[in-house]
């Protein structure tokens, strides 16, 4: 039997990879009708008229809707759950996010009619027959811009297109400490756009059945639970018991499919005029244009230090690009987890703004990290210019300034409680295990190959399983069936990073159960009555909390079966090993047997929540080689020692680090959303122009361990899933830079590209 802490293979590995995945076009069977968008082609006008008659007539034609269709039925609009208000104070202006563009269309992309034919093929040709007549307007795309005086206003009811101001920390006192700091370390710092781009691309079947009334939708998402309740409560305005979301393996997902889209909600509504089953599926560019992207902050950022280089305060001013509309989650990502810019320090006092902006782009909302690789760039990169200032060896400075474990519990001035960790040891054991001291040699043998060669290392911080007030629960059911068998019923999403895998260690751990005897049921509301799902590096946490609650009220509702089975008291009754005994006796009955007898009676459904959120953190050690002739930059070497407490599954661990590390070091070194700053138009619209990382742009990851588990959830888990993203950012820029150095390079911004390498040694050779 597994046990927590063994390194198992994922179970879910051989369907996967053996070509037996259930993905959301694995349910067609060619009997489906098929939606196609029209899109605009212009990043900001007004719609003049739409002609579909020509549309219409051609050749397996269903139905074609506008706007005005969806107004006709009652279909309502996307809502934000972020109620922020303006500088003024004022209540921000939530702009109209329906599921087709109304009277203007605000990015190159925004839908503006849905086309339904018999066939995909069909529903294209139609779509080219269909006439829009547009007003374009000159757009804004970049959100410093925006800003700018007489700059091109997205909506009329947000002046100067500032949606709101959000304020974190004790400005004041923050002030204060700047005003008399021996010395001050300021960068102004841009954290580029991207976009998730998973290997399925977003598809949705909706079905309507007349009959019943009931709807079904089949997508892959990470909260199917959350998706019901927006689609049904808020957009088509049914009763959330006629919707059934089934999401079928995601086929990357990344915080990309943790939103609500207006397809999802089409093809539903669509399925009921049309009286037919009807399916979507995004074309890469067609997902490039309009899948919520992430990231887009420009960021200035200021950290006070006394003269012996201690961390005084740290302040910062963002803007974040939110795009034309805000999604249900749009403010989120650069609002929610500024607190991360304390980073495992000792800092007094901070304050940080964020203003978010509006801009004819697609909308912005959570992509690996959500905001915590952002925070943490900002002050690796501060405490690392610090250092060169100074003159001061940056890890001593890190060292100086690092929270000791007899610090913790400790509140930050953002709010968020650091519960346990031993960050010295974190850095201590990175540095051995990255051979930091070896750098020098290395170094030697790079100049002698005509290349430039830098490291880098910061330290990184974030919350999981949060927020810091509210965390959310988690459901989860444990049924046996009359064999014995366990089906556990997760309202968590499998969303490819081996859940289940680690929910069967979990409870062969605890209750001794076999782990090929155990089935893990998720993605389906109907089946699993209630559910969060999974982001934020949340599901050993939030999950986790509710396997192990229930694996205890088994134990107990088994000691009574057990006793009645084995003609004893209750109380002489103890669990071990998978079975339950008489104490002092050889009598005895596994849990498994005891089920079996007593068919659905050890069932148990629970609904539990952690004691607060975790903060994994984690030292990041890279080395890069620079071809100066070429600006070709490669990663050499990459260490990382995570403290994500108790680690379930080493393997699982690992795996999630090197993914996140990958997706991190694709922002920096190449990964870029650009759009043409006088038309608007996406610049980055297809695989020949985004740049996407392969194995060949990696090294060997090396990933240790320094566990400290934590005593916010009964299993000691503190998340993994976006540990590793959250120190790359930094790592690879700061790493960069030392390469440069010798040529006074002092700042470079993402992306890393050879040309901008390449330019920034010719500006600073001559």
């Amino acid at each position: 039997m597994s046990k927590i802490g063994d390194a198992v293979p994922r179970h879910e590995d051989y369907r996967l990879l053996t070509g037996q995945g259930s993905y959301t076009d694995d349910a067609l069977d060619g009997t489906e009708a098929w939606m196609v968008l029209l899109r605009s082609p212009y990043a900001s006008a007004t719609i003049t008229a739409i002609e579909t008659n020509d549309a219409q007539a051609a050749p397996g034609v269903l139905g074609i809707f506008t706007r005005a269709d969806l107004d006709a039925d009652g279909v309502g609009l996307f809502t934000t759950a972020f109620p922020f208000k303006r500088a003024d104070g004022e209540d921000m202006h939530r702009p109209p996010f329906g599921l087709l563009a109304g009277g203007s269309v605000n990015y190159v992309g925004d839908p503006v009619v849905a086309v339904i034919a018999e066939t995909r093929l069909q529903a294209e040709d139609a779509a080219e027959l269909v006439v829009v007549d547009y007003d374009d307007r000159a757009p804004v795309t970049d959100a410093v811009n925006a800003l700018e005086p007489g700059a091109p206003q997205v909506w009329p009811e947000v002046p100067g297109n500032a949606a709101f101001l959000v304020e974190r920390g004790d400005k004041e006192a923050t002030d204060a400490v700047f005003e008399n700091a021996p010395h001050v370390t300021a960068l102004d710092l841009r954290i580029t756009r991207v976009t998730a781009n998973p290997i399925e691309p977003r598809a949705a079947i909706g079905s309507y059945d007349a009959e019943t009334g009931h709807f079904v939708l089949r997508t892959g998402t990470q909260t199917p639970h959350r998706l019901l309740a927006t689609l049904s409560d808020d957009i088509l305005h049914i009763t959330p018991e006629t919707l059934r979301v089934i999401s079928p393996d995601v086929g990357g997902a990344f915080g990309m499919k943790n939103s609500p889209y207006p397809e999802y909600a089409l093809v539903l509504w669509a399925s009921q005029k049309v009286r037919r089953v009807v399916a979507w599926r995004s074309s890469r560019i067609e997902a490039m244009q309009s899948d919520f992207q992430g990231r887009d902050n420009v960021i200035h950022g200021e950290l006070a230090l006394d003269a012996d280089g201690r961390f005084l305060a740290v302040r910062a001013k963002s803007i974040g690009n939110l795009g034309a509309y805000l999604g249900p989650l749009t403010p989120h990502p650069s609002t929610a987890n500024v607190g991360g810019m304390i980073g495992p320090y000792s800092i007094g006092a901070a304050h940080v703004e964020v203003t978010g902006v509006h801009t004819n782009t697609p909308p912005t909302a959570p992509y690996r990290g959500a905001g915590r690789p952002e925070a943490t760039y900002v002050i690796e990169r501060l405490v690392d210019q610090a250092a060169c200032e100074l003159d001061m060896d940056a890890v001593d400075l890190r060292r100086c300034n690092l929270l000791t474990p007899d610090q913790l519990p400790h509140q930050t001035p953002m709010g968020m409680v650091y519960d346990c960790g031993d960050f010295p040891c974190v850095l201590a054991q990175g540095l051995d295990e990255s051979d930091w001291d070896g750098f020098g040699a290395r170094r030697k043998q790079s100049e002698a190959n005509g290349l430039l060669r830098g490291r880098g290392m910061a330290y990184s911080i974030e919350i999981a399983g949060g927020p810091q007030s509210g965390h959310m629960p988690e459901s989860m059911g444990i049924q046996f069936d009359a064999g014995g068998n366990v089906h556990v019923l997760a309202g968590s999403m499998e969303i490819g990073t081996g859940h289940a895998t680690a929910y069967k260690q979990i409870l062969s751990d605890q209750l001794g159960l076999k782990a090929e005897r155990i089935s893990v049921i998720c993605g389906d509301t109907r089946l699993v009555a209630q559910g969060t799902g999974s982001f934020g590096s949340r599901t050993m946490i939030a999950a986790g909390t509710a396997v192990v609650r229930a694996g205890e009220r088994i134990i107990e509702k088994g000691k009574a079966l057990a006793a009645d089975a084995l003609e004893a008291a209750e109380i002489d009754m103890e669990f071990s090993g998978g079975a339950f005994r008489v104490v002092g006796t050889d009598k005895a009955i596994s849990l498994h047997d005891l089920a079996a007898q007593n068919d659905g009676a050890l069932s148990i459904n629970v609904t539990e929540k952690a004691e607060g959120p975790t903060y994994p953190n984690g030292c990041h050690v890279c080395e890069v080689e620079i071809d100066p002739d070429t600006g070709v930059t490669l990663l050499d070497r990459y260490c990382v020692v995570d403290d994500v407490g108790t680690v379930i599954n080493p393997m699982i661990v690992k795996g999630q680090m090197h993914g996140g590390i990958a997706q991190g070091v694709g922002q920096v070194l190449m990964e870029y959303i650009k759009f043409d700053d006088d038309s608007g138009q996406l610049v980055t619209g297809s695989f020949l122009d985004y740049c996407m990382p392969r194995a060949n742009d990696f090294p060997l990851f090396d990933v240790g361990s320094c566990p400290v588990p934590t005593a916010m959830n009964p299993l000691g888990a503190k998340g993994a899933g976006e540990a590793g993203t959250v120190g790359a950012l930094p790592v690879v820029v700061i790493a960069t830079l030392d390469a440069l150095r010798p040529y006074g390079v002092k700042h470079i911004d993402m992306p890393l590209t050879p040309e901008r390498v390449w330019q920034t040694l010719q500006i600073n050779k001559s």
